[in-house]
């Protein structure tokens, strides 16, 4: 179905004075910006509104279940806690160390309502990098799953503002000294949450005061703070209801308004100490009144069993989730009828991917945004019949954000031109915690530097061509990593791909590639150079294809460790043949 109303007019239309998605203009830090005029300004609020979905489940995960009012109840009770117990004030940071449970919803809703600035921590680090995390952000209370509880235990007496440590899920007897039982401090199980009526705490916080640390992926040295507020992580939910409902208006389809018709079901596949997993999944779910499944961990076999279980009607992550779900052998055997949406984003997505998600899953629209940590998620989003035209777009900014793409000098570059993505808008962040040179070089005038390498169409529409420090520089040619591994991905064996660059002495750097071949399938580094030269230049051939078992590595974010790639195929000297 082609659109036959554009972007600019439906954007007009809906954003118009007394929409529900009415956009405004107001000051933040100094600056004139765009924002949601209707969006609730605080988590706080949005914790109050959730109770009104009442006795729909909220939280699923294995056996257990969780309803909206029993998720409130245990949350502001866990917020009276905090301030009585605990003297947590506004600004004190509260840290959650643990997988996906359905306590860290708890813990992360409750100390928000307490006025906390939550600090969701990597659940993949090491005592080491979680020692940084909780120094680095000052936390005052943090709590952990008994994994991460016992990599903290021997840390405590190196984190003097660290007076109180919640362990969630403990062995009974196995919690450490010193250290709290999160029954005994709730009092009671979650799930049984009664009694006598909840409100929430008084507190004193406004929509631009700090809410969230969420830390960089840290490729490079230590992992940056990027330092959140109330509008930046609230801004969120309704960006992506807005992308919903245009794509709808456009086609002249009735928009279904977030909480109305039957209740969605959404498959957490990605960590909720991720911004996606937070901002987007957590947030859109307890404001839309959507139930969210949780997984122990990622597997794609599970997850086709989640979704058949609890007719799930919204999955996704990166695309390689995506993918792996489509190519498991057990597809075909699970009941997949009820999938309405699949969203992926923060990794490059081959641009087949979109036709095989809408063959696959019953006709059923695929999605590809563009968000960072910095961006509180999402900034652009292409959605249905926009990205089976535009497959490699990322699509087009929200309403309420600006983009632009400049020259080295930060000058704007002309339509089509290559050059690096800014982003501006009230989900930009406020800054890095206790980074200000980082700050001023990564923020300037209200604009986030991404460090992606993009164009724009005539529409608006977004095209991330590379990551800058993911580039291959081949004799001063700069070659798009992802342009290859698009073409790669088209393979019919291949199931994953990475270009990683090859040291070179004169040319500086050659390309390279890794894939991992879908089981019972073959092909050769020949084949697949071939592929590559019938499609693109041949100077951006991989002039060596290692074949790797199993998936390639990946960071909680779902991003390629391509850095331990290249010192895990080019130190010492590659051996010859397939791996």
């Amino acid at each position: 179905m082609t659109p036959r109303i554009s972007v600019a007019k439906a954007d007009a239309a809906l954003t118009a004075a007394g929409q529900t998605f009415e956009v405004d203009e107001v000051e933040i830090r100094g600056l004139p910006t765009k924002v949601w005029k209707n969006c609730l300004p605080t988590l706080s609020d949005i914790l109050k509104t959730s109770r009104g979905h009442g006795d729909k489940a909220f939280i699923v995960y294995e056996d257990e279940r969780l309803t909206f009012e029993e998720h409130f109840r245990a949350a502001a009770r866990l917020a009276h806690l905090l301030r009585d117990r605990f003297a947590v004030r506004e600004g004190d940071r509260v840290a959650i160390a643990m997988r996906n449970l359905p306590e860290w919803s708890i813990a992360f809703w409750g100390a928000a309502a307490a006025g906390a600035v939550l600090v969701p921590l990597n659940a993949w680090w090491t005592g080491d990098e979680l020692q940084y995390g909780l120094s680095d952000s000052g936390t005052k209370l943090v709590f952990a799953d008994a994994e991460r509880a016992a990599r903290i235990d021997p840390l405590r007496e190196s984190l003097p503002e660290l007076t109180a440590s919640v362990v969630v899920r403990a062995t009974p007897g196995q919690t450490p000294a010193g250290m709290l039982d999160w029954e005994t401090v709730l009092g009671e199980a979650p799930a049984r949450a009664g009694g006598a009526e909840v409100a929430l705490p008084e507190i004193d916080v406004a929509t631009d005061d700090d809410a969230t640390i969420f830390y960089t992926s840290g490729t490079t040295g230590r992992p940056k703070g990027a330092l959140g507020t109330h509008r930046n992580i609230c801004t969120n939910p309704m960006s992506l209801f807005y992308v919903n409902v245009r794509a709808a208006f456009r086609v002249g389809a009735e928009p279904q308004m977030p909480g109305t018709g039957n209740q969605n079901a959404s498959l957490l596949s990605v960590p909720l100490f991720h911004a996606t997993g937070c901002h987007s999944i957590l947030l859109g779910n307890i404001l839309a009144g959507g139930k969210l499944v949780m997984m122990y961990r990622w597997d794609a076999g599970r997850a086709l069993e989640l979704i058949e279980r609890e007719r799930i009607t919204n999955f996704g992550g990166v695309p390689t989730m995506v993918l792996q779900v489509m190519n498991h052998p057990d597809f075909g055997k699970r009941d997949t009828s009820s999938v309405k949406s699949v969203a992926y984003g923060g990794a490059p997505a081959p641009p087949e991917l979109a036709r095989r998600v809408k063959e696959s899953f019953n006709s059923s629209p695929a999605s590809n945004g563009y968000g960072m940590t910095e961006t509180s998620s999402i900034s652009t989003m292409n959605v249905g019949d926009d990205y089976l035209a535009k497959p490699d777009s990322v699509g087009p900014p929200v309403p309420v954000v600006t983009v632009k793409v400049v020259d080295p000098s930060g000058q704007e570059v002309p339509v089509g031109e290559v050059g690096e993505l800014w982003i501006k808008g009230p989900n930009i962040i406020k800054g890095y915690w206790n980074k200000p040179d980082a700050t001023a070089q990564t923020i300037t005038g209200g604009w986030l530097h991404t460090g992606d390498v993009a164009r724009l169409d005539e529409e608006g529409f977004v095209y991330i061509v590379d990551r800058a420090k993911d580039m291959v520089i081949r004799a001063g040619e700069n070659v798009s990593s992802v342009e290859i591994e698009g073409v790669l991905h088209d393979h019919p064996a291949v199931a994953d791909a990475a270009v990683i660059g090859i040291p070179h002495p004169v040319l500086g750097e050659e390309v390279g590639a890794v894939v991992c071949l879908l089981p019972g399938t073959t092909v050769s580094e020949a084949d697949l150079q071939e592929l590559v030269r019938t499609r693109l230049a041949a100077f951006k051939v991989p002039v060596r294809i290692w074949f790797y078992p199993g998936e390639l590595p990946r960071n909680p974010a779902g991003k390629i460790m391509k850095r331990q790639l290249r010192d895990g195929l080019l130190t010492p000297e590659p051996a010859p043949g397939k791996q």
